[in-house]
């Protein structure tokens, strides 16, 4: 079974900067694809934050964090990170980070799967 684990998060001042790490307990194969998705609302469908396709070499971003947020990855530790910068009270949300296998028309299913427990970030005005 996939073991998942987020951390980094934490309380910030707006136009600040975070680095949340995931790390994956192994890759199940060259397909797969890492994701960071956020809920702000229990109520409502985690927003897709990021994600990098290992077997495409392809990064995701959604519309609200492209030029702010950075996905990259380290093979060699299995984790994935995601540096935040020019953080707004906006991103404040539970941050999740989600092993997907690859499959799938959009990077939404293709980097979902396994999830952690997530790691929650707070920005203040």
């Amino acid at each position: 079974q996939v073991e998942v684990q987020e951390s980094g998060g934490g309380s910030v001042q707006a136009g600040g900067s975070l680095r949340l790490s995931c790390e994956v307990s192994t890759f199940t194969s060259s397909s797969d694809c890492v994701g960071w998705f956020r809920e702000q609302d229990p109520r409502k469908e985690r927003e897709g934050v990021a994600g990098i396709d290992l077997g495409r070499n392809i990064t995701y971003y959604g519309d609200s964090v492209k030029g702010r947020f950075t996905i990259s990855i380290d093979i060699a530790k299995r984790t994935v990170y995601l540096q935040m910068t020019n953080l707004t009270p906006e991103d404040t949300a539970m941050y999740y980070c989600t092993l997907g296998g690859g499959y799938g028309g959009s990077w939404y299913p293709r980097c979902s799967g396994d999830w952690g427990q997530g790691t929650q970030v707070t920005v203040s005005s």
